[in-house]
């Protein structure tokens, strides 16, 4: 019997191989790229059965190459990568992985919020500068007397609400799509959000009634010397507007893990306002997140393989294509 061929496409910086090996001891063919090209994509995915994407583009194009593809799965969270709408037409599988950082970018957005509460990158800057505590300008506010306002309640939102609301004074939130809420986090309008949020932390998608929705207006909206934190998606802010704010006084601080354009040029203001804490797109980062990057799109693939159904779908083929591949499981996977 012919073994499964599961395919990675590329990693970018992650090690592959242990995903590799979850496969290969699934009985899979494992196969790696390492290159976001089409040709090269084919070459190795020809006769697979399961593609695992990082970032390349898989359209009706390059699924018109794969033929005997069934199931793809994507490295992250987001699977704006695959045109789900051919999958679900040609009856494919789409996993992601939407648990993979939420602790990480939860954390993160933590850190970065209490850092510019605690005015600590203005604190940093004395000392380096040889000042001392009588050079130090600043003065912080106590968390428990701030209001966390969280935009979006999603699964890292939902995390981040958990482990701040000790610290917090307030938790409130907009999600006009949450169908359940968590107990301690207050249900507001968008308008009354900006306007009582001394944090305001951005967990919404990019779509088109989201980009740029963090504007001059809004800006304006939200309380003086209040902070602005995305670890979301970089065009969900007005950079140019954020700048002004932040030149005026009227927003005290903004931390961005995310910009409209990735890399921001070496001249670019955002990477030097002083009151602006900036990192390299890496909330999702720890050793355990890149273990999961690399396992969990296996997982999906073994799931899909020996039961019929991936852990993480986000498209699911009408019932006729549900059975399992292999009923027999991975031990005859390997036959």
């Amino acid at each position: 019997m012919k073994r499964p061929v599961a395919v990675v496409t590329e990693t970018e910086e992650l090690d592959p191989q242990p995903g590799l090996k979850l496969l290969t001891d699934a009985g899979f063919d494992a196969r790696f790229v390492g290159s976001r090209d089409p040709e090269a994509i084919v070459a190795a995915a020809h006769d697979a059965d399961a593609l695992i994407v990082g970032y390349a583009r898989v359209d009706a194009a390059l699924l018109d190459r794969l033929p005997e593809v069934r199931m793809i799965a994507t490295m992250s969270a987001g699977f704006d990568m695959v045109d789900t709408g051919e999958a679900a037409r040609r009856g494919l599988w789409v996993s992601n992985l939407p648990d993979s950082a939420t602790e990480d970018v939860a954390v993160h957005a933590l850190a970065q919020a209490l850092s510019l509460v605690r005015c600590l990158p203005q604190a940093d800057a004395v000392v380096r500068g040889g000042g001392w505590n009588t050079d130090f300008n600043e003065v912080p506010r106590r968390a428990s007397e701030l209001t966390l306002g969280l935009v979006g309640l999603g699964r890292i939102a939902r995390t981040l609400a958990r482990i701040a609301a000790p610290l917090f004074g307030r938790v409130i939130a907009h999600d006009p799509h949450a169908a359940d809420w968590p107990e301690g986090v207050e249900r507001v309008g968008l308008d009354t959000l900006v306007a009582e949020a001394d944090v305001l932390s951005l967990h919404t998608p990019s779509t088109p009634s989201t980009r740029g929705m963090v504007d001059a207006p809004l800006l304006a909206r939200m309380r003086r010397g209040s902070i602005l934190v995305n670890v979301s998606r970089g065009d969900l802010v007005d950079t140019d507007a954020l700048l002004a704010a932040l030149d005026s006084g009227h927003i005290g601080g903004a931390a961005l893990d995310v910009f409209p354009t990735e890399p921001p040029a070496d001249d670019d203001p955002l990477r030097h306002h002083p009151r602006l804490l900036v990192s390299p797109h890496s909330a999702f980062l720890s050793d355990a997140s890149l273990r999961a990057y690399v396992t969990g799109p296996a997982n999906n693939v073994i799931a899909w393989w020996t039961t019929g159904r991936p852990n993480t779908p986000v498209v699911v083929p009408d019932e006729a294509a549900t059975a399992a591949p292999h009923a027999t499981g991975t031990q005859g996977a390997s036959e």
